[in-house]
């Protein structure tokens, strides 16, 4: 989603959903590598079903990776996408599904943003090559030793990962023998499905999943209690997993790591940036310079778990004495609506809402007032009820100018306090010349320094920092000598102010890094919204119908979003027209806009959707006569493709946080003029330009292997569809078809990549698979579904508003802990010694844990013994733990003894000691008065569960031949 700042959000306000993944390591033994078997049980305490992967958060990191150098070539990127997957595998090991989502032709509403990204990433390409030819022409004027310069056509343009491409035709292939691969030698594929969705299947990965999940669910033969898990970096994937309202949703995704150092893009070291890069020869890694440095830790994997974020929904939007029944199911939908209005893929902010300024907060508790007042809540399974959103945009535009002043009040004082930090620094850097400085400058006592980057070229630094040390000194003592009077120079009498120059101060000098550019809208000052509509819109500024309109587009786009998220895509063709959104205080009488989408509407074909989003620069991915269109300037569509642009900063400080003001394309005149080039597209061109189906993957030891095996053995038509039966496939359900590209059983896999291996007597078999179809008019419903039970609650008791909390435990893991500490023999007995001079009244105590400590009291346990519910027996803060509901006991000084009688099944008696053993109680009435006399006879019987206990105390002393009898209770 289009917020970048969510995550980060939410992470904070919801510290617990974060938890760090626990990843066995492949083992080296004599020189073999072991792979990790992910056929074993999860390291992680938890067992998923199904793991999906949204592939482009996969794809782009490998490509072109930030942290570290990028692959040579093509082959090298598709091997580091194949170790990427199997790191995820071995992690997640999911026992049902493996679906992976490469994204596909995406709506018009995406459309647009995904032009604004490719536009500016071919402008940046262009500035950065130009940038590194100047910088490496300096730098071999002065004689520096610079690595051979790339080829041109050896750049990678990340362009290229769109649908359409050559590059995008063979990622499908090597994913296919990837696939075949696994599933022929790995054993935690061996019983799995695996689907994947290539970027011919229309959709963007995220939301072919999505489609998947809910068209399931509304099979009958659906596991409500399935554990998901999703792979992938999107924002919008954890409004995505709330949406599908299943109770066990997990994602995974690369834990951010802010200021990681990244190689230099001339010498590639790290240590440096590119602008300060002195062109030194590459350190030695070993003797022979035969290791790779370093570039940082590696990535660790985080999970965040929906369940638990739920759990903090569910305290936060919780809402008493309602005029209606409360849903939290309902409440949560609403949370995702609300969230839309921060930012997403399709629609821009709002101006008066910014996710760091705590937006979504503030919505919240608009949404609580007015909920009241609309009686009902705001959505219902993907659709809005718009005259309710009135209400809350009402309310935000009446502290809308308040907003924007408390903004500029907050963004001055943030550059003042900058500016006193950077006099302070400066105030802490005038230290003497002979102190080092970077990498090498002392750090304070009792911290670690940091491994040195690029030793050579922070010695480098170094020697140039000290040459202009020196040089600034004997120019100092130079100006020194001629302004004295003795030099014969200026007298000391003379100022520099007699000249007429005023001299200026330090700490006024303006930093030029602060300068920003004029905002000619100024939100802060009266009038902001006539010069907001005059600045962004161009248009009149009292046009107060103009206004509305934006505001209604936005309407509309609100709830074509929503169902998008709810019920799959309402229209291919819809999208925002605008670069810029409207006020909160624009929106009136919302609930009149019409929400209904054309029917029917059919996404761009692959080679279409290229010519939609590519900049001229990346013509070289599309047929030579289709890139002609893009830059003759006879071309009737020349215009959608400008050379530059203007970005607007809209208020914001990096080039990659403003608006790309681009012309929107018009489908017709692009259509049209695709139609006269269609012909000269080559047979390869044409299979890459089609609309094709998701592949389903067995292995032979999956029990629905022989079912896929009989249909390609009856030579069906490839046309014709069949239904699978669900009880074979994990409850899954859809049709298949047959495939032109399958590999049959016995036969050879070859390998696609240089290096890899082929796979032999192919144990493996593919079909085509199609989501089960509805109706159109199907809703499917955003609700729990029937049978869905919820994970063990994890947030400590002071975040929930109920529910019996005397028993909660910490959970730091993603399940709660199977395994508790314990005390060896050796400790026990070490505890008994240290321990055995310690008396209660008249009797003698030990502090021994009992054996197992897995049980809420610690109770003695025989191992014949079934049952365990504790029995408890108080003795000032001391607690006697025994077993079942019939027992006899003997105390003598600090041991007891009793006997065990079970009636029920087989008959047996088993004896066993105990001890005195510490345990507080919060409440205790009645408790037995304990006879410290070797001849008293105690008979015991008692009644108990987990949290209460009650029984019977009777004690007998033999001299006295007196007896007693008292009833006990304790919680």
């Amino acid at each position: 989603m289009g917020v970048p700042a969510f995550f980060r959000w939410l992470s904070r306000k919801y510290p617990s959903i974060i938890v760090h993944c626990v990843e066995e390591k492949a083992k080296s033994v004599n020189g073999d590598n072991i792979p990790v078997d992910s056929s074993q049980p999860n390291p992680n305490d938890v067992e998923f079903d199904n793991l999906y992967l949204d592939m482009n958060g996969i794809i782009h990191p490998c490509c072109h990776p930030e942290d570290k150098p990028a692959p040579r070539n093509e082959d090298e990127m598709m091997v580091a996408i194949f170790e990427y997957i199997d790191r995820i595998f071995s992690i997640v090991r999911p026992r049902r599904l493996l679906y992976m989502a490469i994204d596909g032709v995406a709506p018009r509403a995406k459309m647009n943003q995904q032009r604004s990204r490719r536009f500016r990433a071919s402008k940046e390409s262009v500035e950065k090559v130009a940038e590194v030819s100047r910088i490496r022409e300096e730098l071999d004027k002065r004689g520096a030793h610079l690595p051979p310069e790339k080829p041109k056509e050896e750049h990678f343009d990340s362009n290229c990962i769109t649908p359409g491409t050559p590059f995008m035709a063979r990622l499908a292939k090597c994913l296919d023998y990837y696939i075949h691969n696994r599933l022929n030698n790995d054993p935690g594929w061996k019983n799995i499905e695996v689907i994947l969705s290539d970027a011919n299947v229309p959709g963007e990965g995220e939301h072919k999943i999505m489609d998947y999940i809910r068209r399931q669910r509304a099979n009958p033969d659906h596991d409500p209690n399935t554990h998901h898990c999703l792979c992938g970096a999107d924002a919008d994937l954890i409004m995505l997993g709330l949406a599908t309202h299943e109770p066990n949703f997990t994602i995974i995704r690369e834990e951010f790591k802010p200021n990681q150092p990244r190689p230099c893009d001339i010498c590639g070291q790290i240590g440096h940036e590119m602008k300060d890069c002195a062109g030194l020869p590459k350190e030695k890694q070993g003797k022979h310079d035969e290791l790779e440095k370093p570039f940082g830790a590696e990535t660790q994997f985080i999970f965040l778990r929906l369940n638990v974020l739920r759990e903090y929904l569910e305290k936060e939007l919780t809402m008493t004495n309602l005029p209606f029944t409360f849903d939290l199911e309902r409440a949560i939908d609403d949370w995702v609506f609300m969230c839309f209005f921060v930012g997403n893929d399709f629609l821009p902010h709002l101006p008066s809402l910014e996710i760091r300024e705590g937006a979504i907060d503030r919505l919240v508790n608009l949404y609580k007032k007015t909920v009241y007042k609309t009686g009902g809540y705001l959505t219902k399974d993907g659709f809005v009820n718009l005259s309710r959103v009135q209400l809350i945009m009402t309310d935000l535009g009446e502290v809308e100018d308040e907003i924007f002043k408390s903004r500029q009040q907050r963004e001055l004082a943030f550059k003042q306090r900058n500016k006193e930090k950077k006099k302070r620094m400066k105030l802490m850097n005038d230290k003497p010349a002979w102190i080092p400085q970077g990498q090498f400058a002392p750090v304070p006592i009792g911290s670690s320094p940091a491994p040195v980057q690029n030793a050579r070229q922070e010695a480098y630094h170094m020697r140039i920092q000290g040459m202009h040390s020196s040089s600034h000194s004997s120019s100092s003592s130079l100006k020194k000598d001629s302004d004295s009077p003795q030099s014969g120079g200026v007298g000391g009498n003379h100022s520099r102010s007699s000249t007429g120059e005023k001299r200026k101060r330090e700490d006024e000098g303006s930093d030029s890094s602060d300068e920003e550019p004029p905002d000619e809208v100024r939100l802060w000052e009266e009038g902001w919204k006539e010069r907001y509509y005059e600045s962004k819109f161009d248009v009149d500024p009292h046009n107060i119908e103009f206004r509305i309109k934006v505001a209604a587009a936005y309407t509309e786009g609100l709830c074509w979003v929503l169902q998008y998220y709810y019920q799959g895509c309402a229209s291919w063709k819809w999208f925002f027209p605008y670069h810029y959104a409207p006020f909160a205080s624009d929106f009136i009488n919302i609930g009149d806009v019409p929400t209904s989408f054309e029917k029917g509407t059919k996404p761009f074909k692959p080679l279409e959707q290229l010519m939609g989003v590519f900049p001229a620069a990346s013509k070289q991915h599309l047929p030579e006569s289709w890139g002609k269109l893009m830059d003759d300037p006879e071309s009737p569509i020349i215009d959608f493709y400008p050379d530059d642009f203007k970005i607007d900063l809209n208020g914001k400080k990096y080039a990659w946080q403003g608006v790309a003001l681009l012309p929107f394309v018009d489908e017709k005149r692009l259509l049209d003029a695709l139609s006269e080039v269609y012909g000269f597209l080559s047979v390869e061109e044409n299979k890459r330009n089609v609309r094709g189906d998701d592949r389903l993957y067995v292995a032979k030891a999956h029990k629905g292997y022989d079912f896929f095996a009989g249909l390609y053995e009856g030579r069906n038509p490839k046309h014709k569809e069949f239904e699978i039966t669900p009880l074979l496939f994990n409850g899954m359900k859809g049709t298949v078809l047959l495939s032109d590209s399958a590999i049959g059983p016995g036969e050879t896999v070859h390998s696609v990549i240089v290096g890899q291996e082929e796979v032999q007597n192919n144990k493996a078999i593919c079909v085509r698979f199609r989501d089960p179809s509805y109706p159109d008019n199907f809703i499917f419903p955003a609700r729990r579904l029937k049978g869905a039970k919820d994970p063990s609650r994890v947030l400590k008791p002071g975040d929930l508003s109920h529910g019996d909390n005397r028993h909660w435990r910490p959970q730091i893991g993603m399940a709660p802990a199977r395994q508790r500490a314990s005390l060896g023999a050796s400790g026990k007995r070490m505890l008994s010694h240290s321990m055995n001079n310690r008396q209660v009244g008249q009797g003698q105590y030990a502090t021994v844990p009992p054996p197992n400590p897995t049980l809420n009291y610690g109770q003695f346990v025989p191992s014949t013994v079934s049952r365990s519910l504790p029995g408890a027996f108080m003795h000032n803060q001391y607690a006697l733990l025994g077993l079942h509901s019939q027992q006899q006991g003997r105390i003598s000084g600090d041991r007891w003894s009793y006997n065990i009688s079970q009636r029920q099944g087989n008959q047996w008696t088993a004896r066993d000691g105990g001890t005195w053993v510490p345990m507080p109680y919060r409440q205790l009435s009645n408790p037995p008065d304990w006879n410290n006399s070797s001849s008293t006879n105690s008979r015991y019987s008692s009644h108990q569960d987990r949290q209460y206990g009650s029984g019977r105390y009777q004690n007998y002393d033999s001299r006295r031949g007196t007896s007693s009898q008292q009833r006990y209770s304790w919680r």
